[in-house]
């Protein structure tokens, strides 16, 4: 009897394993607003889709030295993504685009 439940226990856990290890891990890094301008709308997209995803704000912002926790799932197994930040129109501020490998990123802060 002890034996079947060590060989069960086995095949559960190969079983979960197995089924996670086919899943995609979430991206997570802290969004860093260190200008002067509210950061209005947040973008991302993995490198070379030609369409922005969702504003990652929706009806929020990210104002002046605020930060934000950020979790992309997507589902994709992917590290490179582009990235484009939009500020209020009337801060002045030109909307800025970057490239990241987020797998690596803890913390991406915004500079003047």
């Amino acid at each position: 009897m002890i034996r079947s439940a060590s060989i069960a226990a086995g095949a559960l856990a190969a079983i979960l394993l197995s089924s996670t290890a086919g899943r995609a891990e979430d991206l997570v890094f802290n969004l860093v607003n260190k200008t002067d301008a509210t950061l209005e709308r947040f973008y991302t997209s993995p490198t070379g889709v030609e369409d922005w995803e969702e504003d990652v704000f929706g009806k929020d912002v990210l104002e002046p030295g605020e930060s934000v926790k950020i979790t992309i799932a997507d589902g994709r197994r992917v590290c490179e993504y582009d990235l484009r930040f939009e500020f209020t129109e009337e801060s002045g501020y030109e909307n800025l685009e970057d490239s990241q490998d987020l797998c690596k990123m803890g913390t991406y802060t915004i500079h003047d």
